[in-house]
């Protein structure tokens, strides 16, 4: 691409600050010419103007107001659910693409190791959470092999890497990636669980991804399982550098009645459990290192703008 194409964030919280950070410092195609708060004294939008970046403390319709907006054609949401439907009522009609880094949910679900190609005319697309970011690409693995009745996901971040945002979002965090790990994550139930771990120092974002199979005993399923989860968490450490397994994947026979009683899958018989245990670390752009949960955000959010500008760099040469 000659040109980079003209990206707006809106939110100078910590993960705004962060996709800001990260896009203008190992982004080749997206320019950022726009941070937008609602705090002028924030730290994000001073350290944005120290950058360079134009900012406005006057929201969505500071935006819409700034001689920058022309050149803006993709803007990333990084506020709230509930703040993204009223930005998002504002910024559709004017064609511009969204990328929703909150729990609204308006568009499709999108992670991009997995589904990006299915929902690429998407004019707003939803990154699930953080949890589902890590996650679902390890249950969609399974899935693409055999069966999923059912998938649960267990994500821990560290206490201190949970700000505003994501404690007023945990009720729509447990809802979306429960949705998104049967919808793009192919599981016929699946169930999300986030604990806010209150260690110090803080420890790292761990991930721990339970399938449930029918099956399990084969040998020869467990090394194609195996080899598609190798290849997927491959896939996505090449946007998430500090995105890796930390041990084997696990195979354990269960009872097929105890199961029922205590997971419900309804969605075909199952004799084994699939136990994958995950971490994810912070490239430290802005924030530390163990706010892996907000790293993979603003990682997954950059890649899918990335995506999209090189989209509209192919169209461009067509015409």
């Amino acid at each position: 691409m000659s040109e980079r194409i003209g990206v707006a964030i809106i939110g100078s919280g910590n993960i705004g600050t962060d996709l800001m950070i990260k896009i203008k410092r190992t982004s080749p195609t997206l320019e950022v010419l726009a941070m937008v708060g609602i705090d002028p004294a924030s730290d994000g939008l001073a350290r944005a103007r120290r950058l360079g970046v134009t900012t406005t403390s006057d929201g969505v319709d500071g935006l819409v107001a700034l001689s920058e907006f022309d050149g803006v054609r993709i803007v990333l949401d990084a506020t709230s659910a509930a703040a993204h439907k009223a930005n998002a009522a504002v910024l559709t009609p004017l064609g511009r693409l969204l990328v929703d880094l909150t729990p609204a949910a308006l568009g499709p679900f999108v992670v991009p190791a997995v589904n990006f190609a299915e929902h690429v005319e998407a004019p707003n697309v939803n990154m699930v959470t953080c949890g589902g970011q890590a996650t679902i690409p390890v249950v969609a693995a399974i899935t693409q092999i055999t069966d999923v009745p059912y998938a649960e996901i267990i994500a821990s971040v560290a206490s201190r890497g949970a700000g505003p945002g994501t404690r007023a979002n945990i009720d729509e965090f447990t809802e979306t990636t429960s949705h998104a790990i049967e919808q793009v994550g192919g599981a016929y139930r699946g169930k999300a669980i986030i604990i806010l771990n209150p260690a110090d120092p803080p420890v790292i974002m761990r991930d721990t991804v339970l399938a449930l199979i029918a099956g399990g005993s084969s040998t020869d399923l467990q090394d194609q399982i195996r080899t598609s989860i190798d290849q997927m968490v491959a896939e996505v450490s090449h946007y998430v550098p500090g995105y890796r397994m930390v041990q084997k994947v696990q195979f354990t026979p269960v009872d097929p009645d105890e199961v029922a009683t205590v997971m419900p899958t309804n969605g075909g018989p199952v004799d084994t459990k699939v136990a994958v245990f995950l971490e994810v670390e912070g490239a430290a752009h802005y924030l530390p290192a163990y706010a892996g949960n907000l790293d993979i955000m603003t990682s997954a959010a950059m890649r899918v703008a990335e995506r999209m500008a090189e989209r509209m760099a192919e169209q461009e040469i067509a015409l």
